[in-house]
């Protein structure tokens, strides 16, 4: 197979970073693959993996006719099979694109913590979690599987010389105080709340054990960020918060890290580093990864929703104190997590899903009538989002990530038997 993958963005993040780690396996696998897209940080990890990068036309507003209409030209020279679109502005303009030839398929990845209503129920939907896939299906949408979120376990491993020594240089991370590593973007919806009472918490927590937090990351909470480490480490003392920045390679951090504290992909990384994992959600939410918890997560996905927000920096600092004060169990809960993502979350394992996934596409393709009915239903709820969406601009109370301001985690309770694996 010709197979085009569209990452949302080429920046630093959990989705575009799965969206190149599988399409290296997929090519691994014998198959014609292209990154399509915007430069940015993540074109060196292209360009490690042997990828081919073609760069697309500057966007504007999505869907870009700009884009689309590249995206056609591809298909027709490169003879495309697949345009894979991950999140929704890729989605879109790679059915845009597909429509125009009769042989191509467009498949749609959404790793947000809900799916917009507005991608058209005959393009073939993969989803991070059962549970989405399971509120996608009540929905009425039938071309839907699950392909969790995959680790490329050789690359992330804990026994690679990632220069741990030289990051904790120059960091200036000193024996003297426990490690908790946050691999994380700043970003206001989903994110900030978590990351904001994980400062709060080892703030309280170095009192009894020294602790420090290394956050790892950029986006636009940064102010937010960097106003409330400046706050703990004037009551804490220096060090207590340690502020990175965006790293190209972050596999120093997590290999640094005692306890590491994540939601979706980058949790997943930190256990492949055999690091016991607190995961982080909303309202409140921590809980540590062990074997009893783990049924849990395979439903929802690495992340919850807890009762309050203003429960979190306490539950956070418990958790943290128990497992700090327990080398034996940290090594415990490392190896479970180790052993988790090798069996589960392998990049290999989803690129053979994913193949199966387009090969599916190419052969049950819709008819050309249900097509049309479901793209013009599709569009349709695509022109009312978009006035809503110009209307809370105008107010001012536009949301930066629409469909992880409102995830589905917790509309229903998990199955007793969760399916292993991708399906």
């Amino acid at each position: 197979m010709k197979i085009l993958v569209y990452p949302h963005d080429l920046g630093l993040g959990g989705s575009q970073l799965n969206a190149i780690e599988i399409a290296a396996a997929v090519a691994a696998l014998g198959h014609s693959v292209i990154i399509f897209g915007r430069p940015g940080a993540l074109n060196d990890r292209i360009r490690e993996l042997g990828l081919e990068f073609v760069e697309s036309p500057s966007p504007g507003r999505r869907p870009s006719p700009g884009i689309v209409a590249a995206l056609a030209t591809l298909v027709d020279e490169r003879h495309i099979d697949i345009l894979h679109g991950y999140e929704w502005p890729p989605a879109l303009e790679t059915v845009l694109a597909s429509r125009r030839s009769s042989s191509t398929r467009a498949v749609a990845t959404v790793m947000s913590m809900s799916v917009p209503p507005f991608i058209p129920r005959t393009v073939p939907l993969l989803v991070g979690t059962a549970e989405i896939a399971a509120a996608e299906l009540s929905h009425g949408r039938r071309r839907v599987a699950v392909l969790e979120p995959p680790v490329d376990v050789a690359f992330n491993h804990p026994d690679l010389d990632v220069d741990v020594a030289g990051f904790r240089r120059h960091w200036k991370l000193d024996e003297g105080r426990m490690t908790v590593v946050s691999v994380t973007r700043f970003a206001h919806e989903l994110k900030l709340e978590g990351t904001l009472a994980a400062m709060e918490a080892v703030g309280q927590l170095t009192r009894d054990i020294p602790t420090r937090l290394v956050l790892v990351g950029d986006g636009p909470a940064r102010e937010e960020v960097e106003a409330k480490a400046r706050l703990i480490n004037a009551q804490a003392g220096e060090g207590t918060i340690v502020l990175t920045g965006q790293l190209a390679d972050p596999r120093p951090a997590y290999a640094a890290a005692d306890v590491s504290l994540g939601m979706g992909g980058s949790a997943l990384r930190s256990l492949a580093f055999k690091k016991p994992l607190v995961v982080q959600g909303e309202r409140g939410f921590w809980r540590l990864l062990t074997p009893e918890s783990v049924h849990g997560f395979l439903w929802t996905g690495w992340y919850g929703v807890g009762r309050a927000a203003s429960d979190g920096p306490a539950t956070l600092a418990d958790i943290l104190r128990d497992v700090l004060s327990d080398q034996r169990r940290r090594r415990d809960l490392g190896d479970f997590g180790r052993t988790l993502v090798e069996e589960r979350f392998s990049v290999t394992r989803a690129a053979e899903a994913q193949v199966g996934h387009y090969l599916a596409a190419l052969e049950d393709a819709p008819g050309a009538l249900p097509t049309v009915a479901g793209d013009a239903v599709g569009f349709a709820r695509y022109a009312r989002y978009y006035a809503v969406k110009r209307m809370r601009r105008a107010l001012g109370r536009e949301r930066a990530d629409d469909f992880n301001a409102r995830p589905v985690t917790g509309s229903a309770r998990p199955p007793l038997q969760i399916p292993t694996g991708v399906s």
